[in-house]
């Protein structure tokens, strides 16, 4: 008997062998002969006028095909690059949306912008060139954090925005809010800060352009999670039409929602390509990516939380600055808005709920979606602000989570911020996590640590996620300016092998083999007999991309109803095979049947019948076996978890140790248990990183970044991840998709910050400690303790 591959099944990857063996298509693994290579040459100042440029030393070095600057750029007239959502501010304005140019014109804004670009022959005569381009700056006065770029007198990034501001939102309901804290016995309040992160995936962007000249066309080869996204944005800015542009992205290390972004490279080579008729190359070095990629969170947050005084809820007031950087990246002002602020009702029936976004302008590097995107915002502000209730209620942390959670029974519910869950158990879950955590027995471990010298904390956080992003009608009226749709093509062979093409994208996530699962369960193909393809606009006529939880929840949806149509049309040709009426043919198990009788024909046979139409009515039935299917989600997937994390304190040297951490996690059907246990764990490491040691840093005076490399800025090793348990919980499924899925390459992300968080101001709860920032380094700790005991 085979082994059984289908819905459900720990599959091993079937994705993995080239990547184990050194076969894989990474954008930097591609010959293309003849190629010329580009050094980008970027602003060495935060802020600062351009006021000459003089490039004919470089150009007349040797190996040089050109220099181009913004100028050049102008003058053919390359449009600027827009983001694709567009945030309307509480007093109905659109926000300032300055122009962004792929090659600075006039004013570079942050450390790293573009200036210039040299093409040559090899990249050592285009770096060397670029040494040779005189630049006269006229430096101005830089600000970098959100408050300070707010202050009278501040350095002003954009004539366009007055006070550095891009949007004030708004959402939810201040008279109900006020009304609740007027009320209240008790408000608990917080300041706290989401640090500032760098994606820092193993493999650096990329970008090659390819002119073809027959077609006049441009084939860009480019490390992006959204190959439809960069087709439209490049496009419009070369004034083309899409038919002109094919975008692909191969393999990939790493994306994490940085690579999701349409950035000035891409712009760069497609033009370059064109307008030299050559084979142009760009990949970033390392240095590059740490100032050109887009980076993740930096929010300052005041919160306040209304209470009775039996410890329930009445009212959130959250009032946030968004750090957006020095330009608008794709989603850069919708993630600390819209996305941020959906969440911000979490696990809870809080009954109003009114928050204040600031998105503000600095001389930093644009922020944009970074895993989680905005949800792990909205936990950690949660988590953290019932924990201090608890504390300053005495009631313990999981009697006020207890007493506040919506139940099972109240689904769906809609939280007072907006959003409708359509189901989920939190109370059950969190039970779940604390029993594998032995919660009850924590106290006496906690009582052995402390006769050894160790302070050991207990930390919990409960979270829901907003997966599946996104339906279009509700991201539309939140201003997106372009769908989220994806799409599903099943081309079925001859043979009765299967192909599809899907508009999500794999980098890492096991598409090949998820997927592939689904489809082999619903059209009874055996598994490897099905082959994905993915991130080609070439071969996918459409698609959204991969980021926000979606693959499974949006695209497993297309590919489901994409089947569904191949067996509507197989029944069709089963019919006529077996002189049946349509509606006495069934399909099951890989065979379609005639119900009640022994009459059956197998799925391959199918579809050798569908190309070898002799005696087809033709009026009625077409030859062939290739269906297509859009799915538009009509709601958000609603995922959700509880996460425990346990820790051990050195007091004398501030050293965290993680002891243990468990996850339990409700992503409604599980395609394969063993994928989503590793995307678990990644997202875990990301969001370990982000609490214990990830840190982005500016210098304050003059905009440099401080962390601008591996030795500066830390990343989560193996010795850091401690034991992990996590566990699936199936039983509720989400109601609105074919599937039942929901999303689950956030929550790791999502749930550590808060959990890790929870645990170590726990463990240190006996000094007195009641507030650290992240990162909670060594370093903080130790002064947090040695503050505190003075």
């Amino acid at each position: 008997m085979s082994e059984f591959t289908g819905i459900g099944a720990s599959v091993r990857r079937k994705e993995d062998r080239p990547f184990l063996t050194g076969a894989g298509t990474f954008i930097d693994d591609l010959e293309f002969p003849g190629a010329l290579h580009c050094h980008v040459l970027r602003s060495p100042h935060a802020h600062a006028r351009i006021k000459a440029i003089l490039t004919g030393q470089a150009a007349n070095a040797p190996g040089v095909c050109a220099v181009f600057t913004g100028a050049h750029m102008a003058a053919d007239g390359i449009g600027e690059m827009a983001p694709l959502w567009q945030i309307t501010s509480k007093d109905g304005s659109p926000m300032k949306e300055p122009p962004r140019w792929a090659i600075a014109r006039d004013q570079v804004r942050h450390v790293g912008e573009p200036v210039a670009v040299v093409i040559a022959d090899d990249l050592a005569a285009a770096a060397d060139a670029a040494e040779l381009i005189q630049i006269d700056y006229d430096i101005l006065s830089a600000t970098v954090m959100s408050e300070n770029a707010l202050q009278s007198g501040a350095p002003q990034l954009h004539e366009a925005a007055p006070g550095n501001v891009c949007f004030e939102w708004e959402r939810g309901d201040k008279e109900a809010v006020d009304a609740a804290i007027a009320v209240a016995d008790r408000v608990i309040k917080l300041d706290l800060t989401n640090n500032r992160l760098v994606g820092a995936a193993v493999e650096t962007r990329g970008v090659v352009g390819c002119w073809d000249a027959a077609a006049r066309s441009i084939i860009l080869y480019s490390t992006t999670q959204t190959p439809h996204h960069i087709r439209k944005v490049v496009a419009r800015q070369l004034g083309l039409t899409e038919n002109k542009i094919r975008v692909v992205s191969p393999d990939m290390g790493g994306g994490f929602g940085n690579k999701g972004k349409h950035y000035p490279e891409e712009t760069i080579m497609a033009w370059a390509a064109a307008k030299l008729g050559r084979t142009v190359k760009w990949i970033a070095r390392r240095d590059e990516s740490f100032v050109s990629d887009t980076q993740g969170r930096d929010h300052q947050t005041h919160a306040e939380l209304a209470i009775d005084r039996h410890g329930t809820f009445l009212g959130l007031r959250v009032q946030t600055l968004a750090n957006i950087g020095a330009y608008i990246s794709t989603f850069g002002a919708n993630i600390p808005s819209a996305i941020y602020t959906a969440l911000l009702s979490g696990v809870y029936k809080t009954p109003a709920i009114h928050v204040q976004v600031t998105g503000v302008f600095t001389n930093t590097v644009p922020t944009d979606a970074y895993r989680g995107a905005g949800r792990p915002e909205a936990c950690y502000l949660l988590e953290r602000l019932a924990d201090q209730a608890a504390r300053e209620t005495g009631m313990g942390r999981l009697g006020i989570r207890k007493r506040n959670m919506i139940a099972a029974a109240d689904m769906p519910f809609t939280t007072a911020i907006g959003p409708t869950y359509d189901c989920g158990d939190f109370p059950k879950i969190l039970d779940r996590a604390c029993e594998i955590a032995g919660y009850a027995g924590f106290e006496g471990r906690r009582a052995d640590a402390l006769k050894n010298g160790r302070y050991r904390g207990l930390g919990i956080a409960s979270f829901v996620e907003s997966s599946g992003i996104a339906p279009s009608r509700m991201a539309a009226a939140m201003g997106a300016r372009v769908g989220y749709f994806e799409a599903a093509q099943i081309r079925v062979d001859a043979d009765g092998g299967l192909r599809a093409m899907l508009g999500t994208h794999n980098h890492g996530q096991g598409h090949a083999t998820t997927f592939a699962q689904i489809l082999s369960t619903r059209l009874g193909v055996p598994f490897a007999r099905i082959e994905i393809i993915e991130g080609d606009t070439g071969t996918v006529p459409i698609g959204t991309g991969t980021f926000g939880s979606r693959s499974i929840a949006v695209g497993g949806s297309a590919l489901n109803n994409a089947a569904d149509k191949i067996i509507a049309k197989g029944r069709k040709i089963a019919a006529h095979m077996l002189e049946a009426s349509l509606g006495d043919v069934e399909f099951a198990d890989g065979a379609f049947a005639v119900t009640g009788t022994d009459k059956r024909i197998a799925f391959e046979d199918i579809a050798a019948a569908a190309y070898r139409p002799a005696d087809y009515p033709l009026e009625e039935l077409e030859p062939g076996l290739d269906e297509t299917a859009y799915y538009d989600p009509p709601n958000f997937a609603f995922s959700n978890g509880a996460h425990i994390a346990e820790v051990e304190i050195d007091a004398e040297t501030g050293r965290i140790e993680l002891l243990g951490y468990v996850a339990v996690d409700d992503i409604g059907t599980v395609i394969n248990p063993m994928i989503v246990e590793g995307q678990l764990h990644g997202g875990l490491a990301q969001g370990i990183g982000q609490v214990l040691m990830e840190h982005c840093v500016y210098d304050p005076g003059n905009g440099q970044l401080l962390t601008g490399s591996f030795m500066d800025y830390a990343v989560p090793r193996a010795d850091t991840m401690p034991q992990i348990l996590s566990e699936l919980d199936e039983s509720q499924p989400c109601t609105h998709n074919p599937l039942g899925a929901k999303g689950c390459g956030e929550s790791g992300a999502i749930g550590a910050p808060a959990a890790v968080a929870s645990a170590v101001l726990d463990a240190l709860s006996g000094f007195g400690v009641a507030e650290i920032q992240m990162p909670l380094t060594p370093e903080s700790i130790w002064r947090a303790i040695n503050t505190a005991e003075a």
